[in-house]
């Protein structure tokens, strides 16, 4: 397009230059010059508007919440957990989870809770246990995640100094845990525990349990919303 404007000045800064020659030959002589040098100019590749393509920065779009990739184990339902799972019995289904390679750090202290508070209980109470802490992170009174919650102060004994003891990771318990962890982070199995965010062992009875509305007792632990 540049190019263009500029011969077409050529042209008509030549034909100005021819006219203000009072000599015939002059004028002749110049304008046989400007003639051959806007022949030569026209001659230059142009580049016409529709060959043309212009380039116009996108708009930046700025983002107003955190972007977060979800990392393996964590998220949403896998397809297997959800469409191709089908079990009669709590025992059946867990049976039926299969092992996963790599825990995220989400399910990772989700599966914790389990396997410390309730691994020598049957697997409902497992699996309530684990709704409390998935019910805990939806509840705007507690931390916002599984790991917030396991971690919060004075809350599960288990954890000691901010930390989670060493995990038997090569057990049956811990595989149970871990296969429970997915199966109540993903819905898969009711509790009788139902939305209870509270619990404590049977032997015990903290004066808070009196103000909280009982749900369930499954074998030594007793859940209260």
């Amino acid at each position: 397009m540049g190019r263009k404007t500029y011969s077409l000045s050529a042209v008509a800064i030549a034909a100005t230059a021819t006219l203000s020659f009072s000599s015939a030959d002059g004028a002749e002589a110049f304008a046989q010059d400007s003639e051959a040098e806007a022949k030569a100019a026209l001659a230059q590749p142009a580049f016409e508007a529709e060959d043309s393509v212009e380039i116009v920065p996108q708009a930046t779009v700025f983002v107003s919440e955190e972007v977060v990739q979800p990392l393996p184990g964590d998220g949403e339902p896998t397809e297997t957990a959800t469409s191709e799972i089908s079990a009669g019995t709590l025992s059946e289904l867990v049976s039926q989870i299969p092992a996963e390679d790599r825990m995220g750090e989400e399910m990772t202290c989700l599966a914790g809770a389990v396997y410390f508070e309730s691994r020598g209980e049957p697997l409902a109470g497992q699996l309530a246990v684990a709704r409390v802490v998935i019910n805990r992170a939806e509840d705007n009174r507690f931390p916002a995640s599984y790991c917030g919650v396991v971690y919060q102060r004075a809350q599960f004994s288990f954890v000691k100094n901010g930390r989670m003891p060493r995990i038997s990771t090569h057990t049956e318990a811990w595989q149970r845990a871990r296969a429970i962890a997915r199966i109540a982070h993903d819905g898969m199995w009711d509790s009788p525990a139902g939305d209870a965010v509270f619990f404590h062992a049977n032997y015990v009875r903290p004066k808070w349990s009196y103000r909280k509305q009982r749900l369930a007792q499954i074998d030594t632990h007793i859940f209260y919303r």
